[in-house]
């Protein structure tokens, strides 16, 4: 069997993760988090990051991941956080985010006095999970209209992640959800991972993320 593409595979990863590794060290130096948020596509992101800037006591900015538009980045920037876009559809469209990328728009940035740096994935609960982009914390965020079954379909993202949150609990009125069920799978892939249930429109359980970002 021809196994050059694995090789070049491997290769291109190994490169990503050094790259990764890099960054990481150079922005604990500095004392700044780096904080990997990945999500299927709505899963709230971009409201949780807006009510974020108003709830926070510290200086954060967000590098805006899509594959095309800034939509979301001039939602980030109306709320007063310095952001960054990077677009992959002009390079081909990637559906995830690498370390090169984070690292070449961190430069960009001015990131004194700043204390989290969040990247908003692109919105994909594949991709994103494959690819070490530098971050100290990886988080899902997971809306419960996505259902309890997400974790057993998606393992890795929820496996390399050390954060769920669970997003739009005011839904659950609404819906055919067994949150307690959920949270189960989502242990069962992870149990060392930290759980929080919150709503960004009403706020119930946005404190506990708050406490979350200040530990």
């Amino acid at each position: 069997m021809d196994k050059r593409e694995i090789k070049v595979m491997k290769k291109i990863l190994n490169m990503n993760d050094n790259i990764a590794k890099e960054l990481r060290q150079e922005l604990a130096k500095e004392n700044i988090c780096l904080i990997n948020l990945m999500s299927s596509p709505g899963s709230g992101k971009t409201t949780i990051m807006e009510k974020t800037a108003a709830e926070l006591e510290k200086n954060i900015c967000v590098i805006e991941g899509d594959i095309q538009t800034t939509l979301d980045a001039e939602r980030i920037a109306n709320a007063g956080i310095q952001t960054y876009q990077i677009n992959t559809g002009p390079f081909g469209g990637d559906c995830h985010l690498e370390s090169s990328w984070v690292k070449a728009a961190i430069a960009e940035m001015n990131i004194t006095d700043t204390d989290i740096i969040f990247v908003e994935n692109i919105g994909n609960l594949v991709c994103p999970a494959e690819f070490d982009v530098g971050a100290h914390v990886n988080a899902v965020v997971l809306s419960v209209t996505e259902g309890e079954d997400k974790p057993l379909k998606y393992p890795l993202a929820f496996r390399n992640s050390q954060l769920c949150v669970i997003s739009k609990i005011d839904l659950l009125p609404y819906l055919d959800l067994d949150l307690d069920k959920l949270i189960s799978n989502i242990k069962n892939i992870n149990p060392k991972m930290e759980i929080i249930t919150l709503s960004a429109k009403t706020m119930k359980g946005f404190s506990d993320w708050i406490d979350f970002l200040k530990k």
